[in-house]
C-alpha cells in the first residue's frame, strides 16, 4: 500500500529532524546558548510529536483495512513491522538524548 509507505518515509523524516534538533540543543546548551538550546529542544519535541501523529494514522489505516477486508497482505504487514521496529529504536535513541538535555 503506497500510502503506508509514504507515511513511513514521512515518519523517518520527522525522526531525523527530531534527532538533528536535539543534538543541536545539547551543543548549544554546552556552549552557554541556553535560549537557542531551548528552542532546538522544543523543535525536537515537536518533530517527535509529528512522528507519533503520523504513526497513529498508519495504525488507523491498517485497522480500517482489517475491518473492511480482513487481515492485510502478509508482505505489507512484514514491511510495516520491520519499519515500525526501526522507528521505535530510532525514537527511543532520540528520547534518551532528549532526556539528557533536561539533566
Amino acid at each position: 500500500m503506497q500510502l503506508i509507505s509514504d507515511l513511513c518515509d514521512m515518519i523517518d523524516e520527522e525522526l531525523n529532524d527530531s534527532e538533528k534538533y536535539i543534538k543541536r540543543a545539547i551543543t548549544c546548551k554546552e556552549n552557554g546558548r541556553t535560549s537557542l538550546a531551548a528552542t532546538f529542544n522544543k523543535l525536537s519535541l515537536e518533530e517527535m510529536n509529528h512522528a507519533m501523529m503520523l504513526h497513529e494514522q498508519v495504525t488507523s489505516i491498517i485497522e480500517a483495512y482489517r475491518k473492511e477486508h480482513g487481515d492485510p497482505p502478509e508482505k505489507m504487514l512484514w514491511v510495516y513491522d520491520y519499519l515500525h521496529g526501526k522507528h521505535i529504536e530510532h525514537a527511543n535513541a532520540i528520547k534518551i538524548l532528549q532526556g539528557s538535555f533536561k539533566s
